[in-house]
């Protein structure tokens, strides 16, 4: 295994281990987000000043451009699950009950378990003929 490939499955497992802690203390994490975020855009702003003319209106349609090219201006600034969600005229992720999600949750366990059997039939078959 190449060392960045070492540096690359220790920040993935650490995240994991991260988000795990911080997901029982919603407050906290958001937080810790918000913190992080702002920080990014304080950096991402910096280095633009610097850079000769990106400021004003050239900033914004370059900005622009980036996040619909790349598909992330809804998904970013919206989510995908509050527009899901909108659709289904669901409750809000925070204003279900932990049953709900758990339950949730499991559902999706159990389908994922019912399609991974069906490809392994389909398979099954496509192997026989």
């Amino acid at each position: 295994m190449t060392s960045l490939r070492r540096i690359i499955v220790f920040f993935d497992k650490l995240e994991d281990k991260i988000r795990s802690v911080l997901s029982h203390a919603p407050i906290i994490y958001a937080l810790v987000g918000a913190v992080g975020i702002i920080l990014v855009w304080k950096g991402v702003w910096e280095t633009a000043e610097v850079i000769p003319g990106l400021w004003g209106p050239s900033s914004v349609v370059i900005g622009a451009l980036i996040l619909l090219l790349t598909g992330l201006l809804v998904s970013f600034f919206i989510g995908d699950s509050i527009i899901i969600s909108g659709f289904k005229k669901e409750k809000k992720l925070v204003e279900k009950a932990e049953s709900e999600v758990r339950s949730e949750e499991e559902m999706i366990k159990d389908l994922e378990k019912k399609v991974e059997h069906l490809d392994r039939e389909v398979h099954g078959l496509a192997e026989r003929r």
